[in-house]
């Protein structure tokens, strides 16, 4: 590579990095705006979003799919008890372990919450299908990235 090349990758604007942090704050600012109304912070909708798929889940399965550790999630649940939108009990198989489930008002706001994807894909100026390809290639860098990062 010549001198010139080198210097034109060493800009802010050539880092990967840069795009994704400040693609990722365009979208956080989309989010803040939606779940406003629910009363919800976008990492307390991360969780709601992982206990609409799947409920009555261990506070480790919660960590594993948003890659947060114990210390950053406990006070997220707490939160979202204190509003009465879940639950968390210790396991009767293993008292170490804490359930989250879903109650009624928390089981109820994913109705409530079910314009959120369409509303970013329109902000974002993009079909759901340009959608779906996005996330699945961010999906596989993240991948790759774990990866070799391991």
């Amino acid at each position: 590579m010549t001198q010139t090349t080198d210097s034109k990758l060493q800009t802010l604007d050539a880092q990967l990095c840069f795009a994704l942090y400040s693609t990722q704050l365009g979208l956080n600012k989309v989010y803040r705006g939606l779940l406003k109304d629910l009363n919800l912070t976008y990492p307390q909708y991360l969780v709601m979003l992982v206990l609409w798929e799947k409920d009555g889940v261990n506070v480790s399965e919660i960590c594993d799919r948003l890659f947060l550790e114990t210390t950053t999630l406990t006070p997220l649940l707490k939160r979202l008890e204190a509003r009465g939108l879940i639950k968390r009990t210790r396991s009767i198989e293993d008292e170490r372990q804490v359930i989250v489930t879903l109650t009624g008002e928390g089981q109820e706001l994913k109705a409530t919450a079910s314009h959120i994807p369409a509303c970013v894909g329109e902000a974002m100026d993009c079909s759901l299908t340009e959608i779906a390809d996005l996330r699945d290639r961010l999906n596989e860098v993240r991948a790759s990235l774990f990866k070799s990062a391991s």
